[in-house]
């Protein structure tokens, strides 16, 4: 066989020498390297930082944790830590209240040991209290096994700050029981002292009953009042180890600042009944104070109207300046010829539940009630109301637009009020919120589409 010259030999390559070759290749290296060592020092996914070791070994930069920082690390790891506190211990106290229920109260309404008056006196609204905990209790709990089984072992999905704030009722609950404590022990120190069979009965229970953990009737019904304090720190620990990125961040540290506005409103409370306990203390800022003073119009509200606490949803609350017109001629000489003055006003809609036998509904019912509750500036240290409460199922509110910085409210032959806030948007979402449920209300309101006079043309009205 002829040999041929490797000069004849077709060229197969891609046509580049020797030297490009090699830079490429040289090139391939760095960025492989590069890639290698921004793997092993990629930004940390929950705080962005570049602190994370460089690993030169591919296996230990496997077992690196999610890329996470070792801070970050730490931080999940002990709010995984706090989570789990929380739940724990709700359930520790919920099995607290049980033995309340069953290893005293019924067993002692059993024997006749009191009557049904001094059970309430002692024991108060604990049945409510059981209720609210044990709901409370099975959404965290759903929560924690639906992160687990998700694979988030670290419960980084798990948001207490929003399931707390769903059960903001509860805080009312412990507000009741709370300031009856001083009144129940006394009651329950005074009976036992009278009924002999009573102080028997509390003491073969502490000694001889294992699951009271030879703790008295009346350190478990402190069990209400300690863990209603605990809040604040639970929420605490849970919020110092969630980023601010967290979308639980801002809900935890709302539900943190209203528990602490209800402490320091049972304070107010115990000094105004002339008790000289008090609750664990906060610092007070002016976000706090104004809460404090929201919950006391609410409180005042809720028994003027006489509704139930759990079918009352608080619409609007706030300042508006308020007038009473002695003519329907005011819009054409404008408000300014009107004397206004500050009014505390709280719209309040009564809710049908759904469902009988939760205390949270998922779904708003009906609308069965509206009302514009009125209170006076707070003198003397108490609210007081300017008259009773307008129903809107007897009210008509329409505005002009000549004067669309207030809104009419006449209340079907009585009165007439003008209201209208500092800010305008405000007056006006004001206005839409009160004609929504006036416009709900009342059978006659719906075929005249809520006019004051059958004869007013609609385009006066705001669309």
């Amino acid at each position: 066989a002829t040999r041929t010259k490797s000069a004849d030999v077709e060229r197969a390559d891609s046509g580049i020498g020797q030297m490009p070759a090699r830079k490429w290749r040289s090139r391939a290296s760095e960025t492989l390297s590069s890639l290698q060592a921004w793997e092993a020092h990629r930004p940390c996914t929950d705080c962005g930082e570049r602190d994370l070791p460089v690993e030169t070994d591919v296996q230990n930069c496997n077992q690196r944790r999610a890329d996470l920082c070792e801070k970050c690390r730490k931080r999940r790891t002990e709010r995984k830590e706090s989570v789990l506190e929380f739940v724990n211990t709700e359930a520790s106290y919920g099995e607290d209240l049980r033995i309340i229920k069953e290893e005293f109260y019924l067993p002692m309404q059993a024997a006749g040991l009191l009557s049904q008056e001094q059970l309430q006196g002692i024991f108060s609204n604990i049945q409510e209290l059981i209720d609210l905990n044990e709901n409370f209790l099975e959404i965290l709990q759903e929560e924690i096994d639906q992160a687990f089984d998700q694979g988030d072992n670290d419960l980084m999905t798990v948001c207490i700050g929003e399931i707390f704030l769903e059960f903001v009722n509860m805080l009312p609950a412990f507000q009741t029981y709370c300031l009856q404590q001083s009144s129940s022990v006394n009651m329950l120190n005074a009976l036992e002292k009278e009924k002999e069979l009573l102080r028997i009965f509390l003491n073969v229970s502490q000694n001889d009953n294992t699951a009271l953990r030879r703790m008295n009737l009346r350190s478990f019904l402190m069990a209400p009042l300690q863990r209603v304090t605990k809040y604040p720190l639970l929420l605490s620990r849970i919020i110092k180890a969630t980023t601010e990125y967290h979308p639980d961040h801002g809900s935890l540290r709302e539900a943190k600042s209203r528990i602490e506005s209800h402490l320091e409103h049972i304070n107010m409370k115990t000094k105004q009944e002339g008790n000289t306990w008090t609750l664990r203390s906060f610092r007070q800022d002016s976000k706090k104070k104004r809460e404090v003073i929201n919950i006391e119009m609410r409180e005042t509200a809720l028994k003027t109207v006489g509704w139930l606490r759990e079918e009352t949803r608080f619409v609007m609350e706030g300042s508006l300046q308020l007038a009473q017109p002695p003519d329907g001629q005011w819009v054409k000489k404008g408000s300014k010829t009107l004397k206004f003055q500050n009014m505390q006003v709280l719209l309040l809609v009564n809710m049908k539940r759904v469902s009988e036998s939760s205390l949270e509904s998922a779904e708003p019912g009906p609308v069965k009630d509206a009302v514009l509750v009125l209170i006076r500036d707070k003198n003397n240290g108490k609210f007081h109301l300017l008259r009773e409460p307008l129903r809107l199922s007897n009210c008509i509110v329409s505005t002009d637009p000549d004067c669309d910085d207030t809104f009419e409210l006449i209340e079907i032959r009585r009165e007439a009020f003008v209201f209208r806030d500092s800010d305008r948007a405000r007056t006006h979402h004001w206005f839409r919120q009160i004609r929504r449920y006036s416009r709900e209300l009342g059978s006659w309101k719906k075929r005249r589409n809520a006019l004051p006079n059958i004869m007013i043309s609609t385009p006066h009205t705001r669309p």
